[in-house]
């Protein structure tokens, strides 16, 4: 086996600064991210107020879910600080995948859907309840 062959023997690393995004709600995932330094914020807009659903610290990872499922991007991830991040690609992910136990990889994917289908519960729960406040204002007597 020559140097490099499994993935993360080289890695490709990422400065982020304060403030920059990494990647946006519904683009294309080709990339997952370990972080290193810093801190990352996994934010939505809903209703135009800003959610945050978590921070990623040193040593967590992000944007793996689009690398599970090759859907969309469900989230915003933006550096709340100068952030270092291992850059983990599609392709080293599907090698790790392949060997993994195809009962774990087979539950990844599973966890992948279950986590955007909470993330469009919350888009559609926050809609209902702005439909409800208007339709409360509009049955009220004039």
């Amino acid at each position: 086996m020559s140097p490099g062959d499994d993935g993360f023997k080289i890695l490709d690393r990422i400065v982020v600064q304060e403030g920059a995004k990494v990647f946006s709600e519904g683009e294309g995932g080709m990339r997952a991210y370990i972080v290193q330094s810093g801190a990352i914020e996994i934010w939505r807009e809903i209703d135009g107020k800003r959610v945050t659903y978590a921070t990623i610290g040193a040593g967590g990872i992000f944007g793996e879910m689009a690398l599970v499922d090759e859907a969309p991007r469900t989230a915003n991830a933006t550096a709340t600080e100068a952030t270092v991040c291992i850059v983990v690609n599609r392709v080293t992910f599907r090698k790790k995948i392949r060997e993994a136990d195809p009962f774990l990889a087979g539950l990844l994917r599973i966890m992948a859907g279950n986590i955007r289908s909470l993330h469009q519960e919350q888009t559609d729960s926050s809609s209902l309840d702005e439909l409800e406040n208007v339709i409360e204002i509009s049955d009220a007597p004039n």
